[in-house]
């Protein structure tokens, strides 16, 4: 029942967040597990932007599948269920181990989620309470010296000191400005097609023309940001304990799934010592971003 009314509302709904109650205050899972079949000629990345999901997170939840040429007729996991990051539900919620950001509406008791791009290896996103500063349609962007430098060492090509509003700007048609450092740190749209739900910008927050459009509707000068690193989240619900585990993102240089370890915070520690050891281990080395339940 529930896979045939996602179908019937991705036929009727267009291109946007996803969109789910809040759970009551003491629970953190949202959304239910979700699938889609291949069709002929789909890759997993077009299987992202028709639910607006992050590439990467659909590559986790489906490690078996090929990414560019996915059998056709294969059933594919849809990371559409998740548990809440363990902070206060205020504002704006950016999780870079998921590469998601929350938006919590609770005038309406709604939370608005939106895959994201964070910042590449030695440019990351950094950590910490801030708020939005500053709002901007249509806005220019004047990259840094350290932006133009790697750009040119990386095209051989100079980069324009100053990128006016349109299709070329790489900011996109909406940008709202955090208190970080010198307000250099934005929530931004995007020109290009790819690369939501990865990193690849030099610190910024991306989205999705729409997203970002959507977000910026709702968000207010003042807004609270939280930004953190949660790659294990650990939630006790009605039927039992769920534990959601994201692959570690790498420091200095890229490194592959086995060569990393997971950071875990000692409070979820404590808690993941109450779970059977085996199902747990499962679940630790899997890091396929789906909340699985352990009774």
């Amino acid at each position: 029942m529930r896979t045939l009314l996602f179908f019937i509302l991705s036929l009727s709904l267009p291109l946007q967040a996803a969109i789910y109650t809040a759970p009551q205050s003491d629970s953190r899972l949202i959304g239910f597990a979700m699938e889609h079949r291949v069709e002929k000629g789909q890759s997993l990345d077009a299987i992202a932007q028709q639910y607006n999901m992050g590439l990467l997170a659909l590559i986790a939840a489906n490690p078996e599948v090929d990414p560019l040429l996915p059998t056709p007729g294969t059933v594919v996991q849809l990371p559409s269920q998740m548990l809440l990051p363990d902070v206060e539900r205020k504002g704006i919620v950016i999780n870079l181990a998921e590469l998601r950001l929350y938006y919590f509406d609770n005038a309406r008791g709604r939370v608005h989620v939106y895959p994201i791009g964070i910042g590449v290896i030695g440019r990351e996103t950094p950590l910490g309470t801030t708020r939005v500063s500053q709002k901007r349609k249509n806005p220019t962007w004047t990259p840094t010296e350290t932006t133009r430098r790697n750009w040119f060492a990386e095209n051989g090509t100079q980069m324009p000191r100053v990128f006016q509003p349109g299709p070329d700007n790489p900011l996109g048609h909406r940008a709202l400005r955090l208190g970080f450092g010198n307000g250099e740190y934005l929530i931004h749209g995007t020109n290009q097609d790819f690369g939501i739900g990865m990193r690849v910008s030099a610190g910024c927050i991306r989205l999705r023309p729409d997203d970002i459009e959507h977000l910026f509707d709702m968000v207010r000068v003042g807004e609270p940001v939280t930004i953190v690193n949660e790659v294990v989240k650990i939630a006790e619900e009605t039927d039992g304990w769920y534990i959601e585990v994201h692959e570690p993102l790498s420091a200095d240089v890229e490194l592959s799934r086995e060569q990393k370890s997971l950071d875990i915070d000692p409070r979820v520690r404590a808690q993941l010592e109450k779970l059977q050891p085996a199902r747990l281990q499962q679940v630790l080395a899997a890091q396929s971003g789906l909340p699985q339940r352990i009774k």
